[in-house]
This record gives C-alpha cells, structure tokens and sequence, in this order.
C-alpha cells in the first residue's frame, strides 16, 4: 500500500490516532509497507476499549494482546475481538518480539513508567495524555525517545481540534477580558469497584 494511502486512511479514524503514529512511521523495522503492525494494548479501561475497537477494524493493524491487571477489564476485549491474547502484566507484551508497537491508556501514574519500558523494549509508542507524572518523568521520556530513535505519540487530540483553536483565540482577542484565574472540574461517573 503506498504511503500516502496509508496516512490518508489513517487521518480519517478518530480514536485511530494511535494506528495514524505506528502506521505513518516508514522506520518500523519490523513491518513494510504492506504488512501489519502488531500492537499491544496496554490498559482495557475506557480510553483502551475504544482504541481497541478502532484499531481492530484496520486493515493493517493487528492488536495482538491485551493487558491489565482486572480481570474483567481484560475479558471484556474478547468482546470486540475473540481472538486476542490476554495478559494481566505488561512485561508479557514488552517481551513478544512479534510485537512492533504499544498502546499505553493506563491509569496516569503508569504512563511513563510503561513507555520508558517500552522504549528499553524496542517498541514504538502512543502514551494517553498526560504522557508523565511530572517533569522529571517527562525529561526521562524525551531522552528515551531520542536515544532509542523510536516514535512516541502523545495523546493529546483534542487541543488539535478547530473549536479549541477559536476559543483560544478569542481569549487572546480579550473577548471576556483578562483571565486572572481558571478552574477546571473533571466529573467522570465511575462503577464502583
């Protein structure tokens, strides 16, 4: 498939941000342009369960294993796709070498952490936002990324989107004043454990 097919078709998945990383990348090693990408799926919560049905509707993907320590979270990806392997630690998917690439949608203490391993393990890597705990952990994962002359996507789409452009531009335009003070409110209903 010719690369500009492939970046065409990958710009058109939304959650597919991940696929567009590994796919668009010409120096995976190993996968040509024509074959598949394995990737591991590190984190079947609610941000890996969408990555996953997304991914497993690619032609060139193929997710190979899914990993999380719950039970239930890493059952339920046999629901979108009976034939995946699962696992309940991330080593297991670091050390698949038929394994090109990961996917990190765990909690956030774990972004870092599992990318830097990653990276030690050969893989590319899309890490969910925030891609660290704090700067250090940041400054860790620049150097990894260098050093291993790997790709890591950082999941951060929706600051990309057109709305988020106008917004920010009409504060810029003063459009209510000077902002001497923000705050932000993160509801998310979750099932209890």
């Amino acid at each position: 498939m010719p690369q500009s097919t492939r970046r065409r078709f990958l710009a058109d998945a939304t959650v597919g941000m991940a696929a567009s990383t590994l796919l668009a990348t010409p120096s995976l090693g190993a996968a040509g342009a024509n074959e598949k990408i394995v990737v591991g799926l590190i984190g079947h919560g609610n941000q890996g369960g969408n990555h996953l049905k997304v991914l497993q509707k690619q032609p060139n993907v193929e997710v190979a294993t899914v990993c999380d320590p719950d039970r239930g979270r890493r059952e339920n990806a046999l629901n979108v796709d009976a034939d995946v392997k699962l696992v309940d630690d991330l080593r297991r998917i670091l050390d698949d070498k038929a394994i090109d690439a990961v996917i990190i949608a765990t909690p956030d203490h774990w972004h870092a952490p599992a990318a830097l391993l990653a990276l030690d393990a050969g893989k590319y890597v899309y890490v969910e936002k925030p891609c660290a705990h704090n700067i250090r952990e940041a400054g860790l994962l620049r150097d990894a990324a260098r050093r291993s002359k790997l790709v890591v996507q950082h999941g951060t789409q929706a600051r990309s989107s057109q709305a988020f452009h106008q917004v920010v531009q009409k504060l810029r335009d003063g459009i209510i004043g000077d902002v001497l003070s923000a705050k932000a409110w993160n509801i998310q209903r979750r099932d209890a454990l």
